[in-house]
């Protein structure tokens, strides 16, 4: 029975996802607008206000409207209301209707965010709301905020315009807290919400209101109305059982101190609103969605609310607002806080006595902080009428921009720039582009980031050491279009089509439209495949609005091509078809100039169409080696291992918290420690690493190995040291958030490898003063600017040799002038890119 529902939903999902595809291919109808509130709640805040000032437009009357609702079945009265409207009709979110109005209706307006799947095409306007200027932390100012916000970030980079409430939500929201400074190409529209005309209520108006509550079983009468209306804050969006429990306690305990002279109501979040209709305890208190909030806003004498944006509404009435926020020092630990307490437009009160006196007390007592609540809604509160909503059809629907309030984010004359860095695994491609990131100048270039979106707890730990200044752009969902159009790509791609996505109009649309998915209307004066080994991102750059754009290369490719994991060869299909895609880059980099000669002499012929790969080696995090080399082993280590050097974290490996080995190696005892960093595959050949290091340990037995790392070999590498009788001496570590600590108290460091590109972890072995003993791969020459290197033949004796050389003295201390070193990698960088002096916008176009 579970398979056959499996399979049915399967099934409803293919199908879906082709009525989608199928409805992308019409044409987009200019005459539908397509609404959305809260994923379906209902015709709610800021569209629903629009919604109704289109309706009572003339010259707007050609336009037809769809709501979008979801399951709940709590839209009677709006069905009802709008049941003999031809203009008018419902589809239900996430069903097929859906899809194929959100895929053709030439206007949308939503005040949060479609789904990821949404990709907005030519010939649609879209208008996003949002739905309040914000009080918390939001976007990037969220913890683990890039990912948190990376639905509402592709929302706002396809919109044609966003709405704001006043400047503050413009500078703080859109501006810094979702980077789109510089990056988002269309207006804001900075002329105050539609959904607080309609809580400036009229004497019938206020009548009608006040019927609505009673209709739905609120004892309002004509007693004064205190609204309660807390924003989320519970931690289980599934079980919010406690939170609800938190609410109630709260409304009935104000209610109990004011007596009969007072109502109080509460407004739930969103979130909360489909877990509390079944609640009796909540009948006589709770404000249905069915009533617009604004509306609610408009009737009631004083608002108690924690951190949600309602107040900013509310501010336009001029009446009293009080703060309720007892657990406000551990909510503004977690989300942050824009304002102090001391700066809000009404008093904090921490009991709920305080808040008893602060619905009684009398107007101009100073306690209820009238003079701040007065600047703030001069400051922050539209000014000039009650007509927001007109204003803003005129700016959308009209097109007249006039006098209205309509602003751009241009963010000077910083050169904006595009890296593909991988996804963000722990290995040496991230650490490289890390460091990368760091020392690129933020007063100068305007610089993204974008990967693709997985669960690994890598990825979000790497994530999390990204600069601050860097924007973060996730592709999470898959690409649109037919099932059998994305079927037909692949297979022509694994025979060898490679420019089919180019080549074929329909296969190009699918990738054009991909690149609009995840990047919206944003344009970039450079375009960077700073990875090199993704199929999907290598092709989809190419899809990139005209930009130079240059792809790297980390490794010896055709090398790479044979690698084995688990008995499988994983880049055999992936390498050839990035191949086909290098001729189409304006530039081609490798990491060393050893590697740029091996990867021009030994790719395709006619993969690089001519074009000559230059050397651009990584760059070196000093501060951080050298500050995380001195502490203690494993001290704070965590599962989370962000990147450092050659690929050594895997967070999802167990390990005992601090391993026999690591009080060896702090003993001083007289033992002297190899180390090396790698993961543990063919291409590192720890086999013969172990080989070499058990003649070196029978000649000194105070020899000590440790190989952090993890990989598919980790089992055989322990049965290797068993066999060799190593055990005590040769320690397979595994993964380490902080190799440095173990390599700084290391004696020699020692790389076995076949072959490598520019090992950032010699780089780091020289910031520590290691002696370094490597086997003589191609790109060992390059590795450091100085031949400090002992570098050994690929075989157990040359490696035997060189580490027994240590011993004697004969292998010098590495050493690295990081500055001097950085300075001329990061000048590389910036001129292989065209960087070297900050570029206009419209010099994007032209071919690096």
């Amino acid at each position: 029975m579970h398979r056959l529902a499996a399979l049915i939903r399967f099934l409803l999902r293919a199908l879906r996802f082709e009525v989608h595809a199928t409805a992308r291919r019409r044409p987009v109808r200019p005459d539908v607008v397509l609404y959305e509130a809260f994923a379906g709640s209902g015709a709610l805040c800021n569209p629903e206000a629009i919604f109704r000032e289109i309706l009572r437009s003339p010259d707007l009357g050609h336009l037809r409207h769809v709501w979008v609702l979801d399951r709940t079945g709590n839209h009677r009265a709006l069905r009802r209301e709008f049941r003999r409207d031809r203009r008018v009709r419902f589809v239900t979110r996430d069903g097929f209707a859906y899809w194929w109005a959100l895929a053709t209706s030439g206007w949308l307006v939503n005040n949060a965010t479609f789904p990821a799947q949404f990709s907005k095409r030519p010939g649609q306007v879209y208008l996003n709301t949002w739905h309040g200027t914000p009080l918390k932390a939001m976007g990037y100012d969220m913890p683990d905020g890039a990912r948190e916000s990376a639905n509402t970030l592709r929302n706002f980079l396809q919109a044609d315009y966003l709405l704001s409430q006043n400047e503050f939500m413009t500078e703080s929201m859109y501006r810094r807290a979702y980077r789109l400074a510089g990056l988002y190409r269309g207006l804001v529209i900075e002329e105050g919400y539609p959904r607080v005309d309609r809580q400036r209520l009229d004497a019938a108006g206020l009548l009608r209101a006040r019927g609505l509550l009673s209709a739905r079983g609120l004892a309002v009468g004509r007693r004064r109305i205190v609204l309660f209306a807390p924003t989320w804050r519970g931690g289980a969006f599934n079980d919010p059982t406690d939170d609800i429990d938190r609410l109630v306690a709260t409304v009935t305990g104000l209610q109990a101190r004011l007596g009969d002279e007072y109502v109080v109501l509460l407004k739930t979040h969103q979130i909360l609103e489909r877990f509390v209709g079944s609640r009796p305890d909540l009948a006589r208190i709770l404000v249905p969605t069915t009533i617009p909030t604004n509306v609610v806003l408009g009737v009631a004498d004083t608002l108690v609310t924690d951190f949600s944006s309602i107040f900013f509404d509310f501010l336009a009435t001029g009446r009293r607002i009080l703060f309720h926020a007892p657990d406000r020092d551990d909510y503004g630990a977690t989300r942050g806080l824009a304002f102090g307490v001391d700066e809000l437009p009404g008093p904090m009160c921490d009991t709920l006595d305080d808040l008893a006196r602060g619905v009684t007390d009398p107007d101009g007592s100073p306690w209820l902080r009238g003079a701040v609540r007065d600047e703030w809604q001069a400051r922050l509160t539209t000014q000039g009428g009650t007509d927001s909503s007109r204003r803003i059809v005129d700016v959308v629907f009209r097109g007249r921009l006039g006098t209205h309030r309509v602003r751009t984010l241009a963010d000077g004359d910083r050169v904006s720039v595009l890296l593909h860095v991988g996804n963000l695994a722990s290995n040496g491609i991230t650490s490289s582009a890390l460091n990368l990131l760091k020392a690129l100048p933020a007063d100068r270039f305007d610089v993204s980031i974008a990967y693709t979106r997985t669960r690994s707890r890598q990825q979000v730990s790497n994530a999390a050491l990204v600069p601050p200044t860097v924007r973060q752009i996730l592709r999470d969902g898959g690409m649109n279009g037919s099932k059998v159009h994305q079927l037909r790509r692949r297979l022509q791609a694994r025979l060898g089509a490679v420019d089919v996505h180019l080549d074929d109009p329909r296969q190009r649309r699918l990738w054009d439209d991909e690149w609009t998915r995840v990047f919206g209307d944003a344009r970039f004066d450079r375009v960077i495949d700073f990875s090199g080994y993704s199929v999907l991102w290598a092709t989809l750059l190419l899809h990139s609005p005209e930009a130079p754009r240059a792809v790297w290369m980390h490794n010896d490719l055709v090398a790479e091509l044979g690698r084995v994991v688990n008995g499988r060869r994983p880049l055999a299909r992936s390498l050839p078809q990035i191949f086909g895609t290098l001729r189409h880059y304006d530039a081609l980099a490798a990491v060393s100039p050893v590697l740029a000669q091996i990867n021009e002499r030994s790719l395709p012929k006619g993969a690089l169409g001519g074009a000559r790969i230059l050397a651009v080696p990584n760059l070196v995090d000093a501060e951080r080696v050298l500050r995380l080399g001195a502490a203690r082993p494993f001290e704070n280590e965590t599962l989370d291992a962000p990147a450092d050097g050659v690929e050594n974290g895997d967070p999802d490996a167990a390990r005992e918290p601090e391993p026999e080995w690591v009080e060896a190696l702090q003993r001083h005892d007289g033992t002297r420690w190899f180390v090396t960093v790698g993961r543990y595959t063919r291409e590192k050949n720890h086999e013969r690493l172990l080989r070499a290091f058990a003649r070196v340990h029978a000649e000194h037995p105070e020899a000590r190995l440790a190989i952090i790392g993890h990989g598919p070999l980790r089992e055989s590498l322990g049965e290797l040291i068993r066999e060799l009788g190593l055990t005590g001496a040769a320690h397979l570590t595994g993964p380490l958030s902080n190799p440095f600590s173990v390599m700084s108290r290391s004696a020699c460091f020692v790389l076995s490898s076949d072959y490598e590109g520019q090992p950032m972890v010699l780089l780091e072995a020289a910031l520590l003063g290691l002696p370094i003993v490597s086997t003589g791969f191609a790109s060992v020459r390059d590795a450091l600017p100085r031949p400090t290197i002992r570098v050994t033949p690929l075989d157990v004796d040359g490696l035997y040799t060189g580490m027994t050389a240590y011993f004697d003295g004969g292998v010098a201390p590495s050493t690295l002038d990081a500055e001097a070193y950085n300075r001329q990698a990061l000048a590389r960088f910036l001129s292989t890119n065209r960087l070297s002096v900050a570029a206009p916008r419209e010099a994007s176009t032209v071919a690096a």
